[in-house]
């Protein structure tokens, strides 16, 4: 049942310490809301919030954890957090995520998501007690053939854009920490403990990032304007930012409790016949929403992006017994709604948010 696996979460991680990367930003900032209801104590580390009205201050962010400012490319501070409280878990999700600025940005974005990924596990590395981290990749590692088969954990990686190839590149460093430092047959010696999480189009209340479908959607419907729609028959494996975030939690648990057996890659989305075309998903929020209308600009300036891309998540599911519970349409819902609550009564939003978690774990 849900509730049980609620209960397993809250004896794990219930007084435990928890460093979480990324903890300013839209998954991040979920993540921290709930492991305050877990009852973990957290220290955040990533960069400022970008506006006043992002997620993080919505949620009250600095009263939920000790909020470290900085960059994780930082190496010198980033270890000295880490190594100053001692965490018991890390949660790592700080990223420059965005397919399209990573064409306008290519060189910050390997050095965010691929060395920023190396100073975490240097800091991992220097630990003299037991930790385990569950460190956020993406969908987009694989190499893509734009097939309808779905990609499993054990498929060759790689990246045709900047950010996809900086997420392969930071696998291969995770994997050659793990190799070099963490290996699972010396755990008795080092008791470090290394797991991947890859998800990717996770949608959800609380995003206003630019060149994502649902915050681009929700920001012209709030402004009566037209939709932009990029990319129409473009597939995605979409899914409410509860269900990768469940899985996290549910990996870090079984890592705790079993080190050997867990220390791999896992991908969390949808079940395969869950997916998407981008219109769909439009006519859908539309539909929620009670309003409004697209256009689609299909320029051939636009950078490229995968037109097809789905996962396997039959390992998650054997393995982990993680299950997404939200189809495509709920997802959708449960995010319009959280928009509709956040422009119609924005100060109970914090308590709109605590009952969407409370909801997804009894769904």
């Amino acid at each position: 049942m849900v509730i049980d696996m609620w209960t397993q979460l809250k004896s794990v991680y219930n007084g435990k310490r928890i460093f979480l990367t990324g903890h300013t930003g839209f998954k991040g900032s979920w993540l921290l809301k709930i492991f305050s209801m877990l009852g973990a104590e957290v220290k955040g580390y990533a960069l400022a919030p970008e506006n006043n009205f992002d997620l993080y201050y919505l949620l009250n962010g600095d009263n939920l954890c000790n909020s470290v400012i900085a960059d994780v490319r930082d190496r010198t501070t980033l270890t000295t957090a880490i190594i100053e409280f001692q965490p018991d878990f890390i949660f790592h999700l700080a990223a420059q995520p965005l397919v399209r600025l990573s064409y306008q940005i290519p060189a910050e974005t390997f050095e965010v998501n691929a060395i920023g990924t190396a100073n975490i596990l240097d800091g991992i590395r220097l630990l003299t007690k037991p930790c385990y981290a569950v460190l956020i990749t993406t969908d987009k590692v694989y190499h893509n053939n734009e097939w309808v088969y779905p990609y499993r954990e054990t498929d060759k990686l790689g990246g045709y854009d900047p950010y996809s190839a900086s997420k392969a590149c930071t696998e291969l460093i995770i994997d050659s920490y793990r190799n070099s430092f963490f290996n699972t047959k010396q755990f008795s010696e080092h008791q470090k403990a290394i797991a991947v999480g890859r998800a990717g189009n996770v949608i959800g209340g609380g995003d206003w990032a630019k060149d994502r479908l649902i915050p681009d959607i929700v920001r012209a419907l709030s402004k009566n304007k037209k939709i932009e729609i990029r990319n129409p028959l473009a597939i995605r494996p979409w899914q409410h930012v509860l269900e990768p975030l469940s899985g996290y939690l549910l990996l870090g648990a079984k890592l705790y409790k079993e080190p050997n057996q867990f220390g791999q890659a896992y991908n969390f989305g949808p079940h395969f016949d869950d997916a998407l075309p981008v219109n769909q998903m439009a006519d859908i929020a539309l539909n929620f929403w009670g309003s409004g209308e697209y256009f689609v600009n299909q320029t051939n300036d636009q950078p490229h992006e995968a037109g097809l891309l789905k996962l396997d998540i039959s390992k998650a599911l054997s393995e982990l017994g993680w299950t997404p519970k939200l189809n495509a349409h709920k997802a959708i819902s449960n995010t319009i709604q959280w928009y509709k609550q956040y422009f119609s009564n924005q100060p109970d939003i914090i308590n709109f948010t605590e009952n969407q978690i409370r909801d997804f774990i009894n769904e």
